[in-house]
């Protein structure tokens, strides 16, 4: 791997702290672990990330690194400190580090697409989903070896599945440890494979899961179902099924967080005189009152008639209702005489009749 600069890689400072440069990989490798990250790229990003890590946390060879850079660390780097999963199983547990030596790795994340209409969202729902999935093989239990017989311990890492190569450094002995080629960090492998899946302990079925879809979700939020995803090779544990979530828009309101928002337009002597109106709400639809000389721009508060708080049990947002006024474009003969003499009533100069198409009309009617 090219050696370059560790500050940068992690995106910190020379002088970063302690607690700076751990929050900074902790945070990257969140998001470039090859177990979380499918990008191709991501095993060697995460790579960079965990040398760049094991150099700066460590006084004694960040001190070396700060003085005579990349070539004061080579034989560390070169020894490869133990490996990547290792590290980042001390940040996140051994849960999130996938597939350990030794052991069948854990098979992959799916991703399901739901839509749901925006009521549901709000108040919540249960879907039922069916997808595409490997699921482990029923002839082999998994295993991958056909029925009557066992997968046998590795010859070549004798079940550790790693195999360790020691060099002569400079510096002493180095211990530079890797997968085992033959069982593929398994520790064993299939001499007779099973017939149905032909080794790999899994095959290819549709399943069929009920979703529960919290009160309050949102656009892109996606819901984690633990082992619910493919199962692993040779019976290693399933990955995770995500369901991302797509809300249907409403025809009229719209959504601001924990907060809903609903335009209700009147015209003139609605806002002057008062009215009663039907305001949509996602319970159905619900009457308020305008008051007389009510203003563009008014909002009107529902409280508890928006969105629930997804952490907040029990808690919801409000509905606005923000009142516009509809100003008339075309009037009738009779409108326009009515509003004519609102404005000698108020001594509000306008302008004289309408124009000249309406005065026309006028002249024929």
């Amino acid at each position: 791997m090219a050696r370059t600069d560790y500050y940068a890689t992690l995106g910190v400072e020379r002088g970063a702290t302690d607690a700076e440069i751990k929050k900074a990989f902790r945070r990257l490798a969140q998001q470039w672990h090859p177990d979380v990250n499918t990008d191709p790229a991501a095993a060697e990003r995460f790579k960079e990330l965990n040398e760049a890590y094991q150099v700066l946390s460590d006084p004694d060879r960040r001190h070396r690194y700060d003085l005579f850079g990349a070539a004061g660390v080579e034989a560390d780097v070169a020894a490869g400190f133990g490996g990547f999963a290792d590290i980042f199983d001390a940040f996140f547990g051994a849960a999130a580090g996938g597939a350990r030596r030794g052991r069948p790795p854990t098979g992959s994340d799916l991703r399901y697409d739901l839509r749901i209409t925006f009521e549901e969202a709000v108040l919540g729902t249960e879907k039922e989903i069916e997808f595409p999935v490997l699921g482990r093989c029923d002839t082999c239990g998994g295993s991958g070896a056909k029925p009557g017989t066992e997968p046998t311990t590795c010859p070549q890492c004798n079940g550790r599945g790693e195999v360790r190569a020691v060099r002569q450094t400079m510096l002493g002995q180095m211990v530079n440890v890797t997968a085992c080629p033959r069982c593929r960090g398994e520790g064993r492998i299939v001499e007779t494979p099973c017939e149905t899946c032909r080794g790999e302990g899994r095959t290819e079925r549709r399943r069929t899961l009920r979703v529960s879809i919290p009160a309050g979700i949102d656009e892109g939020h996606q819901i984690r179902l633990s082992n619910e995803g493919e199962a692993g090779l040779r019976g290693g544990p399933p990955g995770s099924l995500y369901v991302a979530v797509h809300v249907t828009a409403h025809p009229s309101l719209k959504r601001d967080g924990t907060e809903l928002v609903y335009e209700a337009r009147i015209g003139l002597a609605q806002a002057a005189l008062g009215t009663r109106i039907e305001v949509p709400t996602v319970e159905g639809h619900e009457e308020v009152e305008i008051r007389a000389g009510t203003q563009p721009g008014t909002e009107i508060r529902l409280r508890g008639k928006g969105v629930p708080h997804l952490r907040r049990p029990g808690s919801r947002g409000d509905l606005h209702v923000v009142v516009d006024i509809a100003v008339p474009t075309r009037l009738s003969r009779d409108e326009r005489e009515a509003l004519q003499a609102y404005a000698r009533a108020a001594d509000e100069p306008v302008s004289e009749g309408g124009g000249l198409l309406e005065r026309v009309k006028d002249k024929l009617a």
